[in-house]
């Protein structure tokens, strides 16, 4: 590690493969945390490269539970979070509007760092149980078309770090892995972003490990598309800025977006989305969202439209709701 930050002082790049085996290094407790501390603050201070993300990204799922499914194709739908707004579920709602539209969702995710309820927190408060039975989630991906991943039961590697992380007063590249550590690792991903430095990051991270995808980011800053402003989207196929009106949506104001102050208020506004008595903002920004995700899975085949009118059907038709029952059912 002493030669490490030797190189890192000289702003040398570190390989995937050496990333990789320093993470595999700090699950074996190698190093003194003085010496990861300063690592992250090196990293954070030159930017993370594209290899070595994905080289702490390799031996996080390395020295992870691997989750095999039973099917090909199924989507995540995930948000990098740190963009401090306080947004209600808007990705894990939408995940369940794409599985009340006939598509298969392995939603990986966690407890909220910076709003008042992340995916865990909305899944805990409906009586959710967290499990790493493979037999469990395959049975609730098969009859409920969705499963959800609480990351600390996957990522044995992150609590290795936990203590560090908290310690310092800045975020780390730690916080760029979680939309990229998805046991199950899925064909597609949806991922908002706060920033288009992130944007750019994770569209060079995608394209290496070589999955369909969509990357949003709206211009005032959600990192989703928050309806609130023009939003850009990155895919495989292209890149390109919309105005909610150009996806036949209407702009949204930002209170209109905000969790509450309480799990409780941020557990009413998503039954509410899926009741379809939410507000008229909050239901189309969960659609605007479902629909790019809907997209991705249909490797673009079908224009945005249309899969706006999908996930619109989803919620009005009742499916969306249905499919969150079931998978209450068979998770609580």
């Amino acid at each position: 590690m002493n030669k490490t930050l030797e190189r890192m002082l000289n702003h040398e790049e570190l390989t995937r493969e050496e990333t990789k085996d320093i993470l595999i290094g700090i699950t074996r407790s190698e190093y003194p945390p003085e010496q990861i501390t300063a690592l992250l603050t090196g990293l954070q201070m030159r930017g993370v490269t594209v290899d070595e993300l994905l080289g702490f990204r390799d031996g996080i799922l390395e020295t992870g539970v691997p989750v095999p499914l039973d099917c090909e194709r199924y989507v995540d739908v995930v948000g990098t979070g740190g963009d401090r707004k306080n947004t209600f579920n808007i990705s894990t709602t939408a995940c369940f509007v794409i599985a009340g539209a006939g598509y298969k969702v392995a939603k990986h995710g966690n407890y909220s760092a910076t709003s008042t309820s992340g995916a865990s927190n909305v899944m805990a408060r409906h009586g959710i149980k967290f499990t790493d039975d493979i037999g469990k989630l395959n049975r609730s991906l098969s009859e409920c078309g969705i499963v959800y991943l609480h990351a600390q039961l996957f990522a044995r590697a992150m609590k290795f770090v936990g203590p560090i992380r908290k310690s310092l007063s800045f975020p780390t590249c730690f916080n760029l892995l979680g939309p990229i550590v998805n046991p199950a690792k899925p064909q597609c991903q949806l991922l908002g972003v706060a920033t288009l430095d992130q944007m750019r990051l994770y569209n060079n991270v995608y394209r290496k490990i070589g999955i369909d995808y969509a990357i949003v980011n709206s211009t005032d800053g959600y990192d989703e598309i928050s309806l609130t402003s023009d939003f850009k989207v990155a895919t495989n196929s292209y890149e390109r800025v919309f105005s909610p009106e150009d996806i036949g949506l209407h702009h949204a104001r930002p209170e209109e977006l905000v969790a509450g102050a309480t799990e409780e208020e941020a557990a009413q506004i998503f039954d509410s989305v899926l009741n379809n008595t939410s507000l008229p903002a909050q239901k189309e920004i969960v659609v605007a969202n479902a629909a790019f995700g809907i997209q991705v899975l249909e490797r673009g085949s079908k224009g945005i439209d249309e899969c706006i009118a999908i996930a619109r059907e989803s919620l009005d038709s009742g499916r969306a709701l249905k499919t969150f029952r079931r998978f209450v059912e068979l998770n609580s």
